[in-house]
């Protein structure tokens, strides 16, 4: 069957590496819960298939649809999933990086990737320096001689700093470093940093992409087919891959990604506006305030600015979990991105790992992930918890 011309977002997201079943003509990729394939005599592989931590056709659905999603246009472009978003992280260290090298990261970065670095990694031999994203000479100023990867997040985990990445891109490569992106907040709905210049995008699947809190995956987009092809040995020496299953499921909910972070940002907005007017709030976190320090930077390169919401509480650390503690249409709960409102305590739950470090979150801190209910029902439950915990 003829491919489908896809050049909107929306479109790319529904149909690319989707197209009917040649079976059956089934409109979904069906779920390939198999490990081994029969083979035409020795090497006669159907499809390039053998064995399913090699290859899946499920999986190859998905990434595919990533790669369409993530890198438009760059025919190069490459996509991996994964089981989960630190294994993706992993594969990734372990085939850029060797005992001896170094690596920039953010000063806010995620727990869990501070963790991966300083636990795992640093043992390994890799060293790790972390530095300001928001200021691109604060990075040139990190990067050693044997710097190999430059790590960013933006919008920052969970401080919703923004990088500029074109900037960043430039800096990174002027020292022979690859520029990776953590692009999980923002989704590629909203921001492509493969088009901004970086070299490797991260996801967790598990949050916006898979978008309904069912499952947990990661993904790897890569723009060099050489870097890809050493990423792909790893993904199948390595085996952290995604399942068929996992794979249908972020498959589903990639289709409806665009719809949902359109709401996302819409009801962010209406929470950001409700928390800016609050006397018990000492500063409200979203890049798309015009207020905040990198707004100009998100406005340049994102088309929207999310549903990731963090908030300072002037009472400090007990009304901040209080407030966590009292919410009825929020979620108290760790992870992002689902259909339903989550609300958390940085320092107590996601960032616990970087207590007495340099990436310590402040304890007043509150972060949501703002889901697609009714916005009215999400600001009459936060101000109900706030009133109780704040007075």
């Amino acid at each position: 069957m003829e491919a489908v011309n896809i050049d909107g977002f929306n479109t790319r997201a529904i149909h690319a590496g989707q197209e009917p079943d040649p079976l059956t003509g089934a409109v979904v990729p069906p779920i390939y819960q198999v490990s081994t394939y029969a083979q035409d005599g020795v090497g006669g592989l159907r499809g390039g298939y053998e064995y399913s931590r090699s290859a899946n056709p499920t999986r190859t659905a998905l990434q595919e649809c990533m790669a369409a999603l993530e890198a438009p246009g760059i025919d190069t472009a490459r996509a991996m999933a994964f089981a989960s978003g630190l294994a993706a992280e992993d594969t990734l260290i372990r085939t850029v990086l060797k005992p001896g090298d170094h690596a920039v990261l953010p000063n806010d970065a995620y727990g869990g990737t501070y963790r991966l670095f300083k636990k795992v990694a640093e043992p390994w031999g890799i060293q790790t320096t972390p530095a300001d994203i928001t200021n691109p000479e604060a990075i040139a100023a990190a990067i050693a001689p044997n710097t190999k990867l430059v790590w960013i997040e933006t919008p920052t985990n969970p401080l919703l700093n923004v990088g500029d990445i074109a900037a960043i891109a430039e800096v990174a490569h002027a020292k022979g470093a690859l520029l990776v992106v953590d692009n999980t907040f923002a989704s590629p709905y909203l921001q492509q940093p493969l088009l901004l210049g970086a070299d490797v995008v991260i996801h967790s699947t598990t949050k916006y992409l898979g978008g309904h809190s069912d499952v947990v995956g990661g993904a790897l987009v890569v723009k060099d087919a050489e870097l890809a092809e050493q990423l792909a040995y790893h993904q199948n020496a390595m085996g952290a891959i995604a399942g068929p299953f996992d794979s249908w499921l972020v498959l589903r909910g990639i289709k409806t990604l665009g719809v949902r972070m359109d709401r996302h940002n819409s009801n962010a907005h209406d929470v950001v506006n409700f928390l800016t007017a609050h006397d018990g709030v000492s500063a409200v976190l979203w890049p798309g305030l015009e207020s905040h320090p990198n707004h100009d930077v998100a406005k340049k390169q994102m088309s929207g600015f999310g549903g990731m919401v963090s908030f300072r509480v002037k009472k400090g650390e007990q009304a901040a979990l209080d407030i966590c503690a009292n919410t009825t249409v929020f979620t108290l709960g760790e992870s992002l991105g689902g259909v339903e409102s989550l609300i958390e305590h940085p320092g107590r739950m996601t960032h616990a790992s970087v207590a007495g470090s340099p990436l310590e979150v402040p304890s007043d801190l509150v972060r949501l992930s703002v889901g697609i209910e009714n916005s009215e029902d999400i600001i009459a439950d936060l101000e109900k918890a706030m009133t109780q915990a704040l007075g």
